[in-house]
């Protein structure tokens, strides 16, 4: 089983970026997290960021035929991008939406999640662990 997880803009500036609503994990502590999650599960896992909506749809396209699911954290595009949301729906790829602060509690703009009308979950507000939750729930399906 293989797991493409991507990341948006800015997510390269975790620790850095606002930590009352991100946390103080750096993004280097996230790919480890993600890395040893995967390892203990026997999942193949691969990390791609960028802060470039063009790289996101590549990447989201790349995985079509060798990922099993796709973990996403769109960032600013999450509220943006129909791109991503069409790269999403043309690959067919599960795929779970995952936030790390609890966005719909934030301002209004970040109410609207183009990229969820795509996806078989969405997770947020769990922090970085929302990751993990989003990896398992992908696995478990993948079993059945």
């Amino acid at each position: 089983m293989k797991i493409l997880v991507i990341n948006g803009p800015n997510l390269n500036m975790l620790g850095i970026r606002e930590p009352d609503h991100y946390g103080k994990e750096t993004y280097a502590d996230l790919l480890a997290k993600i890395q040893n999650h995967c390892q203990a599960k026997g999942i193949e896992v691969e990390v791609y960021q960028s802060n470039h909506e063009g790289d996101l749809v590549d990447a989201i396209q790349k995985a079509y035929g060798t990922a099993d699911g796709i973990v996403i954290n769109p960032g600013a595009y999450t509220h943006t991008s129909i791109a991503i949301l069409d790269a999403v729906k043309s690959v067919s790829i599960p795929t779970v939406e995952v936030h790390i602060s609890k966005v719909e509690e934030r301002e209004d703009f970040r109410q609207i999640s183009y990229v969820r009308l795509a996806c078989v979950k969405t997770i947020t507000g769990h922090g970085t662990d929302g990751y993990l939750e989003a990896i398992d729930y992908l696995a478990e399906g993948m079993k059945k």
